[in-house]
C-alpha cells in the first residue's frame, strides 16, 4: 500500500494546472446511459474514481474510450447489455448510485448495489429512491441491492427534497429528462457541478429550467442525443492548492480555474489574510510578507454558495497554525472530523464537541507518521506535512488518489519535498 513522505518547511512557488472536477465528471459519465449516441467529455481528471466509474459503465455495456493526454473520454451506450451495477464495483464509491436514474429512465428497470465510499457518515440514498417512487417506479431492497422497475416508463412529478442533496438532485434530474410529462424538483442543489450537468443535458436535447436556483423544472422528452462537453474546473482541487500556498507562505498561480467557483472558501481565506487575485489565466494566491501566521477565522459548512464540506479538513489544517482561536461547525456529514486525531499527532490543538471543532492555533507543527481516513482528510494531513518541522509519512493514500491527479508531481513542481513510496 503506497504512502507519502513529506519534508516540511518549504514555501511553494510556481504554477499548478487545475484539472476537471471529479464531482462533475462522474454524473456526466452516468448521463451517457440516457442516449444511444456518443457523449464526448473533455477535461476529465485522471483519478481513481473516474476509473471506477469507467469500469462500472463498461459492465453495463457502455463502450468507453479514454485519451489520457487530452483528458478526453468518449462514451457510447448504444447497447445496454446489463442493468445491474454489482457490489464489487459500486462499493468503491458512492457516486455509483447515479447510474440508477439514467438506466431506469431509459430501459424501465435498474438494479444497483448499495453504494460505498469514504467513511464520513451516512449519505443515505433515501431521497433518490423517494423521488423515483414519486415518478412511478417500484423500489425494493433485496440482499443489499436496490431494485427499481417502471415498465411503463417514468412520469413527471413534483418532488420536494427534505434537505439539499447534490446526488439526489443530479439523479432525479437525469431521470426526469426521459420521463413522461413535467417534473419539478424543489429544494434542489445549486452547486456548480449540478449546473454543469444540467448544461450538458440541455446540449443533449433536455428541456430544463431554473438552473442555478433551488427549483428545477424538467419537461420530459422522448429521447436524447449525443454531444461534446467540457468538464468545469475542480473547485475543490483549486481550494486545496490555494491552501497549500497559504499554509507554506508561498505564491502559487492556479491555472485554468475561476475564483467564483470557490467564492465561499475565498472569502474565508481573505479573512485569514491570504491574498487572491483573479487573472486571465487563473487565480494567484499568496500571503503578504507582513503576516507571520494566518489569522483565525470561524466558519460553518453548508450547501453552495456556502463553505463546502469538501474543504473543511483543508481549511482546518491551515487554522492549526493560525494566530488565534477558530471555530468550525460541520453541518453536512457527522463523521467528518476524523482527521482531528491525526492532526493532533502533529501537534495541533483541536477539541471537538458535537459538530463543532475549536482550533487553537500553534506556532508550529511537527512531522509524524499519520493515517488517512478519507479523501479530504488525507489531503489535510498532506497540507499539514508541508508546513510541519521534520518528516511526515502519510499511510493509506489510496484515499487521496480518488480525487487528486498527480498531486505529488504538482507540488514538487512548486518546490515541495514530497515522495511516494510504493510497497
Amino acid at each position: 500500500m503506497d504512502k507519502l513522505q513529506i519534508l516540511g518547511g518549504t514555501p511553494l512557488v510556481g504554477k499548478v494546472k487545475i484539472g476537471g472536477a471529479k464531482n462533475a465528471a462522474l454524473p456526466l459519465m452516468a448521463a451517457s446511459l440516457l442516449t444511444d449516441s456518443a457523449l464526448t467529455l473533455h477535461n476529465v481528471p485522471q483519478v481513481s474514481d473516474i476509473l471506477s466509474m469507467k469500469k462500472l459503465l463498461t459492465e453495463l455495456g457502455v463502450e468507453v474510450g479514454m485519451d489520457i493526454p487530452g483528458a478526453l473520454l468518449s462514451l457510447s451506450a448504444k447497447n445496454i447489455v446489463n442493468k445491474t451495477a454489482p457490489y464489487d464495483l459500486v462499493r468503491k464509491m458512492r457516486a455509483s448510485i447515479l447510474v440508477l436514474g439514467p438506466i431506469l429512465a431509459r430501459t424501465g428497470q435498474g438494479c444497483v448495489s448499495m453504494p460505498g465510499g469514504c467513511s464520513i457518515g451516512p449519505r443515505p440514498v433515501d431521497f433518490h429512491l423517494a423521488g423515483f417512487r414519486e415518478m412511478g417506479a417500484k423500489i425494493s431492497l433485496h440482499q443489499g441491492y436496490i431494485e427499481a422497475i417502471a415498465p411503463s416508463g417514468l412520469k413527471g412529478a413534483e418532488i420536494q427534497l427534505p434537505i439539499v442533496s447534490v446526488g439526489a438532485t443530479e439523479n432525479l434530474m437525469m431521470a426526469a429528462c426521459l420521463a413522461k410529462g413535467t417534473t419539478i424538483i424543489s429544494n434542489a442543489a445549486c452547486e456548480p457541478e449540478v449546473m454543469d450537468l444540467a448544461q450538458c443535458l440541455i446540449k443533449m436535447g433536455a428541456e430544463i429550467e431554473g438552473i442555478g436556483t433551488g427549483t428545477l423544472k424538467i419537461a420530459g422528452v422522448t429521447s436524447l442525443k449525443g454531444t461534446e462537453h467540457t468538464v468545469l474546473p475542480d473547485r475543490i482541487e483549486s481550494g486545496t492548492y490555494a491552501i497549500a500556498a497559504a499554509i507554506t507562505h508561498g505564491c502559487v498561480e492556479l491555472l485554468g480555474t475561476r475564483i467564483h467557483l470557490f467564492s465561499g472558501l475565498a472569502s474565508k481565506l481573505a479573512s485569514a489574510g491570504v491574498l487572491m487575485s483573479a487573472g486571465e489565466n487563473g487565480v494567484r494566491v499568496e500571503v503578504p510578507r507582513g503576516i507571520k501566521r494566518p489569522l483565525a477565522v470561524d466558519f460553518e459548512t453548508g450547501p453552495y454558495p456556502g463553505f463546502p464540506t469538501d474543504m473543511q479538513a483543508q481549511m482546518m489544517a491551515l487554522l492549526t497554525v493560525s494566530d488565534g482561536v477558530s471555530r468550525i461547525t460541520e453541518n453536512i456529514f457527522e463523521n467528518r472530523f476524523m482527521h482531528v486525531t491525526e492532526l493532533g499527532r502533529m501537534g495541533a490543538d483541536i477539541s471537538v464537541k458535537g459538530n463543532t471543532a475549536v482550533v487553537r492555533g500553534v506556532g508550529r507543527l511537527r512531522g509524524a507518521p499519520v493515517m488517512a481516513t478519507d479523501l479530504r482528510a488525507s489531503v489535510s494531513l498532506l497540507l499539514a506535512g508541508l508546513v510541519a518541522d521534520g518528516e511526515t509519512t502519510i499511510h493509506r493514500v489510496y484515499h487521496l488518489d480518488r480525487g487528486y491527479e498527480r498531486i505529488e508531481e504538482k507540488l514538487r513542481n512548486c518546490g515541495a519535498k514530497i515522495e511516494r513510496l510504493r510497497q
